[in-house]
């Protein structure tokens, strides 16, 4: 089956079966790597991607579901001649970033979160991260970054 959709503002005609994780395209088809294959199961949000501006775990979620849909990875974010997103920012400036496997997810699943409500209280963070597993940071610096970048200006971009 063919497929079309938006990845990061560029449309893309995929010829793929149906139930053929999102991730799997993204990675192995379009070359987007940023999104990585965790658990594979949908629980650790190392996979998790935007998809008409809602977080999904790429890993589980179809293909054939993104069809006329605008996805988004961390790859479209900060564009290589412009300057990080208010979220990548703060991570940084906060120590929320160690290893890297967890951090395009929890890098989205902010975006999400801080596109929906520019200013969430310290436990909606903490609700929206719930499906992000982070083994190196202990969450409190992911924490102190997202409630960081609701304060640039109220625009979390």
């Amino acid at each position: 089956m063919s497929y079309s959709f938006s990845v990061n503002g560029q449309e893309v005609d995929i010829e793929s079966p149906g139930l053929r994780p999102l991730l799997s395209v993204l990675r192995d088809d379009l070359g987007l790597l940023g999104a990585k294959l965790g658990c594979g199961e949908g629980r650790c949000g190392a996979c998790t991607v935007l998809v008409d501006d809602a977080p999904v775990a790429a890993c589980l979620y179809p293909v054939a579901n993104a069809d006329g849909s605008d996805v988004r990875t961390v790859e479209g974010l900060a564009r290589h001649d412009s300057e990080l997103t208010a979220v990548q920012d703060a991570l940084l400036t906060h120590g929320g970033v160690q290893c890297g496997a967890c951090i395009p997810g929890v890098v989205m699943t902010l975006t999400a979160l801080l596109d929906q409500d520019a200013r969430p209280e310290d436990s909606e963070v903490r609700s929206a991260l719930a499906g992000n597993i982070c083994r190196c940071t202990g969450y409190q610096k992911i924490v102190d970054a997202a409630m960081a970048a609701t304060e640039t200006n109220g625009d979390p971009r």
